[in-house]
């Protein structure tokens, strides 16, 4: 089931919103949580994770824009296309996590937290509005 492609035109619009409002304001919690334990490291990791949620998802938004569909062609090509750039990209970010850990643990550490926190402000937002019936 698509959620996203099956919401109606102005709740698109309106997720975005409420989701940059919320990254925000979680990675702003966050990052007074770090501040407050006196883990600087941590707190910029914290808002270079949401930048990084951020960027995944306009990156995915434009893959997904830029991608020429041909009505005669199977779906399964279409997200083979789009899902292999994902996995890439996904790949990729995950390294240089993974590296900035082991190099240095609080800022890799905080990074990830920043992408949990935009994850979840993500679910939690596409949840209601489902919930609210903005699926068609």
């Amino acid at each position: 089931m698509n959620v996203l492609g099956g919401l109606e035109p102005g709740a698109l619009r309106s997720l975005m919103r409420r989701l940059t409002v919320s990254a925000c304001l979680l990675g702003a919690g966050g990052v007074l949580v770090a501040l407050a334990f006196s883990q600087p490291f941590v707190a910029v990791g914290i808002a270079i994770g949401v930048v990084l949620g951020f960027f995944n998802l306009r990156a995915v938004d434009r893959q997904v824009s830029h991608t020429e569909v041909d009505p005669d062609a199977p779906t399964k090509v279409l997200r083979r296309r789009v899902g292999s750039r994902s996995v890439a990209r996904l790949a990729i970010i995950t390294a240089i996590v993974l590296g900035i850990v082991v190099i240095y643990a609080p800022l890799g550490i905080g990074i990830v937290v920043g992408l949990v926190l935009f994850q979840l402000a993500f679910v939690f937002n596409v949840i209601q509005v489902v919930a609210k019936g903005g699926v068609g």
